[in-house]
């Protein structure tokens, strides 16, 4: 079965906070326009998900809020801090998914981007904050199993 992986990184966040916890990282009013204009490229290419995965870090969070509104997601605390190999594993979980979304970080996306697509997971740096790729699997989440559709920047 074909099916299509959306990876929206989290938009521009603030800095660390006084406390220091990652997590807790907003976005700044930068991120929040970044958010925005992913959401506008997501609806205009009609790539809506039927499934959205959601890191539970406050920007990833605040980013699909804000690029989407109010849709159904399931907060995957795997997405945080993943390498490309657990994220191509917890794609491969929801094989039955024909069009999954997951929001979250660099650079387990943009390393698994570049694992998926060419095979290699070499130092690959192309998702900035905010920005879309969308892929199209057949089969597993395997090395060069996937096809770039299209990539979004802000």
């Amino acid at each position: 079965m074909k099916r299509e992986i959306i990876l929206l990184r989290h938009a521009h966040a603030d800095g660390a906070s006084a406390a220091g916890n990652d997590a807790d990282r907003g976005l700044s009013d930068r991120g929040i326009a970044e958010a925005r204009a992913a959401g506008r490229w997501l609806r205009e290419h009609a790539v809506l998900p039927a499934t959205v995965l959601c890191s539970p870090a406050r920007r990833a969070r605040q980013t699909l809020q804000e690029a989407l509104g109010d849709v159904t997601a399931q907060t995957e605390q795997r997405i945080y801090d993943a390498t490309a190999g657990e994220l191509a594993g917890l794609i491969d979980d929801h094989a039955d998914v024909a069009r999954l979304l997951l929001v979250g970080h660099n650079p387990g996306f943009e390393t698994l981007v570049a694992l998926l697509a060419t095979g290699q997971s070499g130092d690959f740096r192309g998702i900035p904050p905010g920005g879309v790729t969308w892929l199209e699997l057949d089969g597993a989440a395997e090395p060069g199993s996937a096809v770039l559709k299209a990539f979004w920047s802000p």
